[in-house]
């Protein structure tokens, strides 16, 4: 029995191991496909104006839009209490500050975790044809987000932010164990439903 116990404990570290690179290594060097919108996830806004996590997501939606990659910008998240606006606003109002026409952005903003902004993205594009989406986000957060989409059916790629406020190991650190620690928990649910 205690030799079983010893293998378990050597598989589950193994996996968490594994598990915790591929959320550290999720989008690098990938090569990224047209698709017909970018789903940017929302992030805290400030005031009526993008936190750093988000003006870094929202830069990257915005090049894949002025580079041909995607015909469509999809911003999502809602309002949380006190604040003066929601956070797919908040982008909508920043993409036509740069540039962006007001016909190729979607939003929605009823959506308080990354599982509705997926659910509430798909739906408001649903009836536009759209079909094939890049998900926007902070490297560690990818992984968990495309997992998300793709139980919806999505068809879906993930794109990491080169514009990430999260670039010093002080930063980074939380954010990837928190993440790493979504991602296992996802697994082991997935395992408890088979």
């Amino acid at each position: 029995m205690k030799k079983f116990i010893k293998i378990l404990l050597l598989i589950c570290l193994i996996y968490g191991i594994y598990s915790g690179y591929t959320v550290w290594t999720f989008g690098e060097e990938q090569e990224i496909p047209k698709a017909d919108a970018a789903i940017v996830l929302g992030a805290a806004q400030w005031n009526g104006k993008p936190s750093p996590v988000f003006e870094g997501r929202l830069k990257q939606g915005i090049e894949l839009y002025k580079d041909g990659v995607v015909d469509y910008l999809i911003f999502t998240g809602g309002m949380s209490e006190n604040a003066v606006s929601s956070e797919a606003e908040v982008g909508r109002i920043y993409a036509i500050e740069k540039g962006v026409p007001k016909e190729d952005i979607f939003y929605e903003d009823r959506s308080q975790v990354t599982e509705e902004n997926l659910i509430n993205a798909k739906e408001v594009t649903t009836q536009q044809g759209i079909d094939s989406y890049l998900i926007v986000s902070d490297r560690f957060h990818l992984k968990r987000a495309v997992a998300m989409a793709e139980n919806q059916g999505m068809n879906v790629q993930g794109v990491p932010t080169k514009y990430s406020a999260y670039q010093s190991l002080e930063t980074k650190l939380p954010f990837f164990f928190k993440e790493w620690a979504y991602c296992m928990g996802h697994h082991a649910a997935k395992l408890m439903i088979l």
